[in-house]
């Protein structure tokens, strides 16, 4: 029985489904920093409309499951 990881992220559950917990928390940091790109672009789009200040990344959990 291997070991395979999910991703909870935001409080969703994604679907891909990962062969190490690196590669999972990789995945979640690389969402934290879609997250952070889309934020700075609303930030500069329309400067005092969406401040930085708010900004919070979303939590995530690597979870393991059984194949």
């Amino acid at each position: 029985m291997n070991k395979k990881f999910k991703l909870k992220f935001g409080g969703e559950m994604e679907d891909e489904i990962f062969d190490t917990y690196e590669k999972a928390e990789e995945y979640a940091c690389y969402l934290q920093g879609c997250e952070l790109v889309g934020a700075e672009t609303l930030e500069m789009s329309n400067l005092g409309d969406y401040p930085m200040d708010f900004f919070e990344a979303s939590e995530y959990e690597i979870i393991e499951v059984n194949d």
